[in-house]
C-alpha cells in the first residue's frame, strides 16, 4: 500500500484539523490555506488521480456537502472547487480543494496566494464553524 501525507493523516499518524471522516472520505483544513477554511477532501483509498477513482459517486457527495458548509458556516458568498491530476498536484493522493471566497477577495485565476492560521485556535475554530455546517 502506498503512503503519503494524506494516507498518514486518514491513519490517524499526523496531525489535522480534521472537518469529517467517514468510510469515503476525510476533510481537513489545508496547512497553507488559500484563504482560511480551505478545506481538502481525501478518498480514504489510495488513488492517485480522479481517473483511479472507481466509487465516483459517493466521493462528490462528500465534495458537495463541504462545499455547501463552507459557504454556510463561513458565511462566504461562494467558494472555489479545484482539483489537480499529477500536474501541480503537491501530493500524489487524490484531493479537491473546497475554498471559501468573497467578492473582490482578490483571487484571480490560478495565482493561489497562500497564508496560514495565526494560531491552533484559529485553525480550530475556522475547523468548528465547517463541522458545525456539515
Amino acid at each position: 500500500m502506498s503512503t503519503d501525507l494524506f494516507c498518514e493523516i486518514i491513519a490517524g499518524e499526523r496531525p489535522a484539523y480534521v472537518v469529517s471522516s467517514d468510510e469515503v472520505a476525510v476533510s481537513f483544513l489545508d496547512a497553507r490555506p488559500v484563504f482560511k477554511g480551505h478545506v481538502l477532501i481525501v478518498p480514504r483509498v489510495h488513488v492517485e488521480t480522479l481517473a483511479d477513482l472507481t466509487d465516483v459517486g459517493p466521493f462528490f457527495e462528500r465534495v458537495r456537502a463541504m462545499a455547501s458548509a463552507v459557504e454556510s458556516g463561513l458565511e462566504a458568498d461562494g467558494t472555489f472547487v479545484a482539483m489537480n491530476n499529477r500536474v501541480s498536484q503537491s501530493v500524489a493522493h487524490l484531493h479537491v480543494h473546497v475554498v471559501p471566497r468573497k467578492k473582490k477577495d482578490g483571487l484571480r485565476g490560478f495565482f493561489w496566494p497562500r497564508t496560514r492560521y495565526a494560531s491552533e485556535e484559529e485553525a480550530e475554530s475556522y475547523r468548528e464553524l465547517i463541522a458545525k455546517a456539515l
